[in-house]
């Protein structure tokens, strides 16, 4: 005779599941610096999987992914993104270095795209992104 599993344990992970559901936030209760944040390590992820992709794939040449206007636009994203959230927080909390390092990531990012596409353009992109990403952590921070 053979026996089933018991369906406890899963029924245990969904309670588990379920649980952790009901304590976490929607995503239009997200800050607008958790945005920017997410969309920073969006950005952070198809930095390295262009790379990665690139460089496994020698004979493809940049499409989409690799377009300088993607990579403009999505500069222009991410400056839209800093001025709503960065300075609405320098005139709600007053600080004005989440402001700044946020700029200065900004800045390096703008930079990074007029290098050439040696490498070097997605290292300073990724630092640059790092560095917007640590602003909106900042701005968050000296909100609460």
């Amino acid at each position: 005779m053979t026996q089933v599993a018991s369906p406890a344990p899963v029924l245990t992970r969904l309670g588990a599941m379920v649980r952790a559901a009901r304590g976490a936030r929607p995503l239009t209760s997200l800050s607008g610096d958790q945005l920017a944040m997410g969309l920073s390590g969006l950005c952070l992820v198809h930095c390295l999987a262009t790379t990665i992709f690139f460089a496994s794939v020698a004979s493809v040449g940049g499409v989409f992914l690799d377009n300088h206007l993607f990579h403009e636009i999505g500069l222009i994203i991410a400056i839209g993104f800093a001025l709503i959230t960065l300075v609405s927080g320098v005139l709600s909390h007053g600080y004005m270095m989440p402001f700044a390092v946020g700029s200065f990531g900004l800045g390096m990012m703008a930079g990074a795209l007029s290098r050439p596409h040696d490498g070097s353009e997605v290292l300073a992109t990724m630092i640059g992104v790092a560095v917007v990403a640590l602003g909106h952590d900042l701005n968050r921070r000296a909100r609460h």
